[in-house]
């Protein structure tokens, strides 16, 4: 039975709010979960599985007050496993890892533990789902790439993401630009065993924008009438391997090799963007959360991220004028470790918030992930924790 939110909402409720505990799946993002919850005194629990552990147990063991270690992630809605967090009062906080090998069908039916962030969302990061992300985008009337509902319609360069065979979390992008050479280049790939026909059948065909990357991150207020509506934290981009690699290469030696291209997220970048253009990038979030308070209500909770490109908009004739098409969104922390150090939104933020940061003993806010630790906190001090978690 789907969990309402209102019994996740009567539990938080019932939490010793002295004692709140921030819990996280051991991956992904955690670390920089751990670091802010320590920042605003926050207890914390990771829960790990056997053979993953070692970054968090070992090398990273004071970040975290509490370890769960499971045969595997989905194990973590094993009542003992929840009973156990629920004694801890714990409020826990979803990553891209918890929604693939916990589960959608387990988050939304099994995992009776409050989530900081909005549960029935997630699925949504799924492009072969109903009311998926590029729904939500089109509702909000954001700019989005065009899609091509079958190779046969490809006119132009496109660039096809289908998943990898054996890794839920990757994906094998490659590009084509006719239907000819997208079937020459999706054969290739399954006979060397990137990808397979299911996840090809999957897959979704777009045009490729030819614009500088911008990774938009925000941080989305449960608490609206306190901190307000969103803030943003800041852009980054990501490194890729082996993409990257082949890129470093001049270009004959590109044109040597014949290896699949392979996007799997190795690290991350940080990047500033013009002042007067970044007004665009703030209009697409406030759209985008009012699609999603319609559609996913109460809406979006805590930090994700509307990843897309600068480019000339091809409605306009004579490639003037400047749009920020969206062709990914991170329903939930996005983990951007970068963003913290390189992102003058930071400094900003540390002024806006200077007062509740000072009652904490903080200075300043050093990292986006502090922003959903200020809200936990607050909302732990004063009897509003049910008001934040699905």
């Amino acid at each position: 039975m789907v969990i309402k939110r209102e019994e996740m909402q009567r539990l938080a409720a019932s939490y010793d709010a002295d004692s709140v505990t921030v819990g996280v799946l051991g991956s992904h993002s955690a670390e920089e979960v751990g670091v802010s919850a320590k920042a605003f005194g926050l207890p914390t629990v990771v829960v790990c599985q056997k053979g993953r552990e070692a970054l968090y147990a070992k090398y990273n063991r004071h970040l975290y007050d509490h370890i769960i270690i499971l045969d595997r992630f989905s194990d973590m809605v094993k009542e003992e496993v929840q009973e156990r967090l629920r004694e801890l009062n714990t409020i826990f906080i979803p990553n891209r890892s918890f929604s693939v090998y916990v589960g959608y069908d387990n988050i939304e039916n099994n995992l009776r533990v409050p989530l900081y962030g909005t549960r029935m969302i997630l699925r949504a990061e799924e492009r072969n789902v109903e009311r998926n992300q590029y729904w939500l985008l089109e509702k909000a009337g954001i700019k989005i790439p065009k899609k091509f509902n079958s190779p046969e319609e490809i006119d132009r360069l496109a660039i096809v993401k289908v998943q990898q065979k054996e890794k839920p979390l990757e994906r094998a992008f490659f590009y084509a630009s006719s239907p000819e050479e997208y079937y020459k280049k999706a054969e290739s790939l399954i006979k060397k065993g990137v990808i397979d026909e299911e996840g090809l059948a999957k897959a979704r065909i777009e045009e490729y924008v030819l614009g500088q990357k911008f990774n938009a991150n925000f941080q989305s207020w449960a608490l609206k009438e306190v901190f307000g509506d969103f803030d943003f934290v800041g852009f980054d981009d990501r490194k890729q391997t082996n993409l990257h690699g082949v890129l470093s290469l001049p270009a004959r030696d590109q044109l040597s090799i014949d290896v699949p291209i392979k996007n799997e997220e190795i690290g991350h970048y940080g990047l500033t963007m013009r002042e007067s253009k970044k007004p665009m990038v703030y209009e697409a979030a406030e759209r985008f959360l009012r699609a999603c308070e319609d559609e996913y209500p109460p809406g979006l909770i805590g930090l994700f991220a509307l990843q897309g490109a600068v480019a000339y908009d091809p409605d306009d004739p004579e490639q003037k004028r400047l749009a920020f098409y969206v062709f990914d969104v991170s329903p939930r922390i996005p983990g951007c470790p970068c963003v913290g150090p390189t992102s003058p939104e930071m400094r900003r933020l540390s002024l806006k918030y200077q007062r509740l940061l000072k009652r904490y003993g903080c200075e300043g806010v050093s990292a986006p992930m502090d922003l959903p630790m200020l809200e936990i906190k607050y909302s732990a001090e004063n009897d509003e924790l049910q008001s934040i978690v699905t």
